[in-house]
């Protein structure tokens, strides 16, 4: 019972990430609030990748409603033994929180990629990623960001931003693992119990 409220509990966290991973996302298409560098495709080419929105968001949302239906008291009688269709449900989460691994680690790793390429700005030589031989060094040094002259802040807002992404998506992907850990042992517990009881009789 504890591991069922535990399991829903994780199940409805990933909900509110989702969420935020949606808001977070969109905000990265208007630097200082302004939707004049969005129409005009002046942003970062991985923001456009919909990792906050899409995968992150719309994705995880789906697979947390998917998890929380498998998660209620309704007993599912696909097959003949309740354990049968209790593994039959573990296997189903499992299935659903590996894709929430594979959609919040692709916003991870889309994320991180944006953070360390550096926006797309306008600098004394035009508009370019000034920033992209840079490895990410340009993280640590606050000196190189006054390079980006438009949009203002661009720099700190990209940082902010895709940390934010890559944070919620990280910690989505270790809700999932758990989930997986979870539903695993479930099985495995389920049928060691079968696999004894006969021996005690």
């Amino acid at each position: 019972m504890g591991a069922r409220r535990c399991s829903g509990c994780l199940s409805c966290l990933l909900i509110p990430l989702a969420l935020w991973s949606i808001i977070v996302n969109i905000l990265l298409y208007f630097p200082n609030g302004q939707t004049s560098y969005a129409s005009s495709h002046k942003l970062s080419n991985y923001v456009w990748y919909f990792e906050g929105i899409c995968f992150s968001g719309i994705m995880m949302l789906i697979v947390a409603a998917a998890l929380l239906i498998l998660e209620r008291d309704t007993p599912y009688k696909c097959c003949q033994s309740e354990n049968c269709s209790k593994k039959y449900v573990s296997l189903l989460s499992i299935v659903f929180s590996v894709l929430g691994i594979a959609f919040s680690g692709y916003c991870l790793v889309i994320s991180a990629l944006g953070l360390v390429q550096g926006p797309y700005c306008r600098t004394l030589n035009g508009w370019e990623y000034v920033f992209e031989d840079t490895a990410g060094s340009f993280l640590s040094d606050p000196s190189t960001w006054s390079q980006c002259l438009e949009p203002a802040h661009i720099v700190e807002w990209n940082i902010i931003l895709f940390s934010i992404l890559i944070t919620l998506s990280g910690l989505q992907v270790t809700i999932a693992l758990i989930k997986v850990i979870i539903e695993l042992s479930k099985i495995l517990c389920t049928t060691y119990s079968v696999i004894i009881q006969p021996g005690i009789i």
